[in-house]
């Protein structure tokens, strides 16, 4: 067994100091800044006297084994040795003592990628060490550790040792400068001038500021590379077994881990995912940049990583950690006009699967094991990835215009008097989306920010072609378009209203007739008649009979509206008044009948041939008013001395009170209507009850 020496590193000047030997470690030193910043304690694990040159035990197991410790607290455990370029031939198992319960856990293996993946040349390859993955572990006071390295010829890596970390609390950060953003292309196509294009909205981080970053730990400023052609997926190979509220104390784990550990610039991920699928930003720099990481040997330049917490070599992730993923490789990939479904070639820097200045043809989305010898991002979560590329490949879908307020939809086209505002529907994710571009007549005249399903927007007259387009954050677009005519012009009423009388009771009441023609360009859309009674119509209809009040002036109106809303309206005041056949010139014989069946309780009978009955009167339109029976005979009608017809008032039932006779004039003038009675054989009577006429 190799002997194990105590050492201790400072952290923001929080020390721990572990004994040497099997003793229990002493108690933290009193330190003048907060005990919640992260501490680093460390284990020597180099072969002492007694083990092989090799480093291999004498014991049959062929394993190392450093005896149960008792340690201060820590979270995080993972091995580390000074070479970065050497691979560590053996297998590092870890077991912890549960600090609620003082119970061990099981054996844990540690991952071990190989070389440290900082990109030569870095701020990270200065003095970096060679790693595992760390493992989470919970709070924990004890630690045990075996390498099983039997049947292996090279000896263990110089200065191999065991790194526990304490995440800490987080305190308050130091001030830290975040890169402005990258200026955004122009919407495609033709755009008016005042357009403003919302800015291309990042995935919604838990920001280093929330998870508690200790920017004092960070090395140096943040490195960049030209763009993003890839982005590298990875599990951090701990446990899934952590709750979601533990994910901050997660990840301030790694980046301690990875700059005290590793002697990184800062945590090496430029994201990182929970389980719960809550992203976190990761190294510094900014999220919307080309930020330089430490994450995949040989491929950190031109490339972004994102690391899911736990372990998914025989667990899928869940659907919610797949979309951010993919939402990543959207934002990332597409910043630089690539799909995130496409293959790059790519020049390696030096890995153990790519030699220094081969070429790499990847997926844009791959796992970390496409270009090194390593289990990571797990089988399950590698065999996602193909999923993975689809959703964030993938174009907007869904996307429809829903209704268009300001405009009536007629067949397939939206009729409006110039503003309108269209409302629209995807059923891609908002996450996903970047922005969504209003055009007419192809000419960008609004952008929407992602979240917005609607515009306010003024056109000219005219026809207008109106597309909206999705744009996701993969730079992949969706168009849909609907028909608007713009037409600002009123419905024009080319004749009426004109009001004639038309035959029917006069029993208190006048029936009337009125008329119209009305037209419009772009078609009808409403019509009705708004006096002397409300009446809804059909727009083809030119007609209305009703029936009014004799002796009052009535107003007759009209209200056409077209498709667009554009509304016109029309009226005239009218009338009724009636004369009775008393008042009328006389000539020939003619008797006197009364009763109530009459107007005014009396009417004029004549047998008589050529007898007649004339009124002469100012108005527009005139009808006769008579009772009509089984025996009554016919009339000759004049009008202004002309003949206008014979009328037969013979009718199967007594019907009083009747207009049988019509006349309607364009101009209200002085009219003569006469009849004359015909003497018709066998029934040569008739009644005359007065004369209607319309002023």
């Amino acid at each position: 067994m190799a002997a194990v020496v105590g050492t201790a590193m400072m952290m923001s000047g929080a020390v721990t100091v572990l004994a040497a030997g099997g003793g229990a470690a002493a108690r933290p030193e009193a330190s003048a800044t907060p005990a919640t910043e992260p501490t680093l304690q460390t284990i020597d694990l180099t072969p002492v006297a007694g083990s092989s040159v090799t480093g291999r035990s004498a014991s049959a197991t062929g394993a190392r084994t450093v005896a149960p410790r008792t340690t201060g607290r820590f979270s995080m455990v993972g091995v580390t040795w000074s070479d970065p370029h050497r691979k560590l031939d053996g297998v590092v198992e870890i077991r912890t003592r549960r600090a609620a319960d003082g119970a061990w856990t099981g054996w844990q293996r540690l991952e071990s990628d190989g070389a440290s993946p900082a990109e030569p040349g870095s701020g990270d390859a200065e003095a970096a060490r060679g790693s595992t993955d760390p493992l989470w572990v919970g709070e924990s006071d004890g630690v045990q550790a075996r390498i099983a390295d039997a049947g292996r010829t090279r000896p263990l890596p110089a200065g191999l040792r065991m790194d526990l970390v304490n995440p800490g609390e987080p305190g308050t950060p130091a001030p830290r400068t975040t890169p402005a953003a990258y200026a955004l292309p122009a919407p495609a196509g033709r755009a008016r001038a005042d357009v403003a294009v919302p800015p291309r909205p990042a995935p919604t981080v838990f920001s280093r500021t929330r998870w508690g970053a200790n920017e004092k730990i960070v090395q140096g400023a943040p490195e960049y590379s030209t763009d993003v052609q890839v982005v590298f997926v990875h599990h951090t190979a701990g446990t899934n077994n952590y709750s979601c509220a533990q994910s901050p104390a997660i990840i301030r784990s790694i980046q301690a881990y990875h700059v005290k550990s590793n002697h990184w610039d800062d945590i090496g991920y430029n994201f990182l995912v929970d389980k719960c699928g809550t992203l976190f930003e990761g190294r510094a720099g900014g999220v919307s940049r080309p930020v330089l990481g430490a994450h995949t040997l040989g491929f950190n330049a031109r490339s972004s990583a994102i690391a899911v917490l736990g372990n998914y070599s025989g667990t899928s992730v869940p659907a919610r950690v797949k979309r951010v993923i993919a939402q990543v490789a959207a934002y990332k990939i597409g910043a630089y006009g690539n799909t995130p479904t496409g293959r790059v070639a790519m020049t390696s820097s030096g890995s153990d699967r790519y030699a220094k200045g081969s070429t790499a043809m990847l997926n844009r989305v791959s796992g970390h094991r496409d270009t090194g010898k390593t289990e990571c991002p797990g089988n399950t979560l590698y065999a996602q990835l193909g999923s993975i590329r689809s959703l964030a490949g993938a174009a907007p879908s869904g996307l429809a215009v829903t209704k268009v307020n300001g405009a009536t939809k007629v067949g397939t086209t939206y009729y409006t008097r110039g503003t309108i505002r269209p409302f629209w529907q995807v059923s891609t994710a908002t996450s996903m989306l970047n922005r969504f571009d209003v055009l007419v007549d192809d000419v960008v005249t609004a952008s929407a920010p992602r979240a917005d399903r609607q515009r306010l927007l003024t056109l000219s007259s005219g026809r207008h072609t109106l597309r909206v387009r999705a744009v996701g954050l993969n730079g992949k677009t969706s168009i849909t378009s609907v028909a608007v005519l713009v037409d600002r012009t009123l419905p024009e009423f080319t004749s009426g209203p004109s009001v004639s009388l038309r035959t029917g009771s006069v029993n208190g009441i006048v029936p009337v007739r009125v008329r119209w023609a009305v037209t419009d360009a772009g078609g009808l859309g409403g019509l009705a008649l708004t006096a002397p009674a409300p009446v809804k119509l059909a727009t083809t209809t030119t007609t209305w009979a009703g029936s009014v009040k004799p002796e009052a002036e009535t107003s007759y109106g009209l209200r056409a509206t077209d498709r667009a809303g554009n509304a016109s309206s029309v009226a005239v005041q009218r009338t009724a008044s009636v004369t009775a056949e008393t008042a009328g010139e006389r000539t020939g014989t003619w008797s006197t009948v009364t009763g109530t069946a009459y107007l005014g309780g009396q009417a004029l009978r004549s047998t008589a041939a050529e007898s007649s009955l004339s009124w002469t009167f100012t108005g527009r339109s005139a009808a006769l008013a008579v009772s009509r029976t089984a025996v009554s005979g016919r009339v000759q009608v004049f009008v202004d001395d002309a003949p206008a017809g014979i009328i037969d008032l013979r009718s199967p039932e007594t019907l009083h009170r009747r207009a049988v006779w019509t006349r309607a004039w364009p101009d209200s003038a002085q009219h003569t209507v006469r009849i004359v009675v015909e003497g018709t054989a066998g029934r040569p009577g008739v009644i005359a009850d007065g004369l209607v006429y319309l002023r």
